[in-house]
């Protein structure tokens, strides 16, 4: 829903949620009014069995079906990089405030990882499902390589780690 703007462009809305039972389906049912120009969004998805993982994961062992490798790697670059500017001009006792969102940006790029098959180095072209991501694929394709998809992971992991060392101020 963060990834697809109303027509105004505007993310901004009024979120109302409720569960329906559609056959044996669970669906999620989003809705609500745009804070800009007014129209109703509506957003549905269909549950999977299994109970998702702990935020901040955003899913199983499988690729969305949902988001494409191009969408999640705009969330991981988005949060990472202005996460990484806030670590770099802040002190380090403030570091863990900027914790959530670097573990935030981890799991958005395992999940561009889970794209990359396992006897190739970079995600498929058709892997690529969205207009953000086509676009994102045709300008940077060497961006979904295996190596560097790993790189970002162990990258943010090593962020991640160092915050982890730095003891919050007491209150």
């Amino acid at each position: 829903m963060d990834l697809h703007a109303c027509e105004c462009g505007s993310f901004d809305f009024d979120r109302q949620h409720r569960l329906e039972l559609r056959g044996n389906d669970f669906v999620a049912v989003y809705e609500g009014v745009c804070r800009r120009c007014g129209l109703i969004r509506h957003f549905e998805f269909r549950m999977a069995e299994e109970i998702p993982p702990p935020a901040p994961a955003f899913g199983d062992p499988e690729p969305s079906r949902i988001i494409d490798p191009g969408e999640f790697a705009d969330v991981g670059y988005r949060m990472s990089g202005s996460a990484g500017l806030e670590l770099l001009n802040r002190p380090k006792s403030e570091h863990h405030k900027y914790r959530a969102a670097m573990a935030y940006a981890l799991a958005a790029f395992e999940e561009v990882f889970k794209f990359v098959p396992p006897d190739q180095d970079a995600i498929p072209a058709d892997a690529f499902t969205s207009e953000a991501g086509k676009t994102r694929y045709r300008n940077r394709p060497g961006k979904f390589r295996r190596t560097l998809i790993q790189m970002h992971i162990d990258s943010a992991r090593r962020v991640l780690a160092n915050i982890d060392m730095t003891v919050p101020p007491r209150d």
